[in-house]
């Protein structure tokens, strides 16, 4: 399986690429590890993004598609891989594309796990996490037993500034803006897959599992 998914933030594509490199056995591949990795394997390519990062810069799309190609070149991803966080612009979708139809790699599918955002935003403001163990509960889904304290060690739970209403819509417009012109850019290569994303985790995976044949 040659995969790449994508979501919106909130909207759970953290846990169901962990269940379908699971499931597949396929490693899953995210922007930020190919980063890292890179880094610490100082490839030439690594140490160029990280003088970018070094001073708060953006990486140039250069820059990373030649990381994401070195990463998908590897021995691992023979039989498959899953992309995530790459593409996220149609430059960057575009590339993808020619490195892909360069070494004779198709992609089997782009997986979009589908929230409203009315539902992500709730899921985005009510977070609230540990500040000790970084455990993770939520208001209305995932409630501590007592309120604003952690189950696991009895530390005090916060909202991180990242998770107030206002962040949270601006990053939904931000994705929106950005990357959703990716969907309809893989939908008329006919491999985009939709799946609900407002339903327990496990349906999620079930319907993922629907829409790849397997």
């Amino acid at each position: 399986m040659k995969l790449l998914i994508m979501g919106r933030p909130g909207a759970g594509k953290g846990t169901q690429a962990v269940n379908i490199r699971e499931y597949y056995n396929i490693p899953h591949i995210s922007t930020g590890d190919m980063f890292r990795a890179a880094i610490k394997n100082q490839t030439k390519l690594g140490l160029e993004a990280k003088s970018y990062m070094d001073k708060g810069a953006l990486v140039p799309d250069e820059v990373t598609i030649g990381i994401v190609e070195e990463r998908l070149l590897a021995e691992d991803c023979k039989d498959g891989f899953l992309l995530d966080g790459f593409p996220r612009t149609i430059a960057q979708a575009e590339a993808l594309d020619a490195f892909l139809k360069k070494n004779g790699i198709k992609l089997d599918a782009v997986l979009d796990v589908n929230v409203p955002q009315e539902i992500l935003v709730r899921r985005m403001v009510g977070r609230r996490v540990c500040k000790n163990c970084g455990a993770t509960f939520h208001v209305e889904f995932n409630a501590p037993k007592v309120e604003g304290i952690c189950d696991n060690c009895g530390s005090p739970l916060i909202q991180r500034a990242d998770d107030t209403e206002a962040t949270a819509k601006n990053r939904l417009t931000v994705y929106d803006n950005q990357t959703a012109p990716l969907l309809e850019f893989y939908k008329k290569q006919n491999i985009l897959k939709t799946v609900n994303g407002d339903q327990p985790l496990d349906k999620v995976f079930d319907d993922i599992k629907v829409v790849l044949g397997a």
